[in-house]
């Protein structure tokens, strides 16, 4: 369904547990396009020259602060010299920004979280996606990855989506998870992944007529 000439884009925001990256990564299969995710982490790390860290610390999933005094320091070898150095979030979110636009910019392709679907909002073939679960099924998902074994699985869900909606709320003057705020949300509890990836396959062929 790949054109280069008229690249699309889906965009997928998803709560923990709900599937919301494995629906992309089939969507990467079933329309042979690639799917954006934490690379864009390193993306970001690799084009900008600082550490890792410093993205993760400032992602969708992690602590935000809303006073716009929020700084992260990088001392002597980031920049060669030996003066302290600041970068406030913002300047995080728009390197992450631009990297998201010039990856659209290239082709067809899907990308989870990271507010994607605000930063393209002028994109002329976008289609933004919402996964959503029942609690118990997000609980019994998390349950099986090796890492969360004797954590409270509940509590995670919660500290997550809540910095997740803060972190889509405050640079999208948007609702994380709220209908108004895509064009379609699906309820994984109801749909199996395989199920949900070919509506949304069936969508992309409805809506961007003409893509082969």
């Amino acid at each position: 369904m790949e054109n280069n000439h008229h690249p699309y884009v889906i965009t997928i925001g998803r709560q923990l547990g709900s599937g919301g990256r494995h629906v992309g990564e089939l969507l990467s299969q079933q329309l042979d396009i690639p799917c954006y995710d934490r690379e864009l982490i390193l993306m970001a790390s690799q084009k900008s020259g600082l550490c890792r860290d410093v993205f993760e610390k400032a992602d969708e999933k992690n602590s935000y602060s809303f006073s716009g005094g929020s700084m992260f320091s990088f001392r002597s070898g980031f920049f060669g010299d030996s003066t302290q150095n600041y970068l406030g979030n913002e300047t995080l979110f728009k390197i992450q920004s631009d990297i998201i636009r010039q990856l659209a910019a290239k082709g067809s392709c899907i990308f989870v979280g990271r507010c994607a679907d605000y930063i393209l909002r002028e994109h002329p073939q976008l289609l933004r996606v919402f996964v959503s679960a029942s609690m118990n099924d997000r609980i019994r998902r998390l349950a099986t990855e090796p890492q969360l074994a004797g954590k409270d699985i509940r509590a995670l869900i919660e500290q997550t989506d809540r910095k997740r909606a803060d972190y889509y709320n405050y640079y999208s003057n948007k609702t994380w998870g709220a209908a108004t705020s895509y064009d379609i949300c699906l309820n994984s509890s109801l749909l199996g992944m395989d199920e949900i990836a070919a509506f949304i396959g069936s969508v992309v062929e409805r809506k961007f007529a003409g893509i082969k």
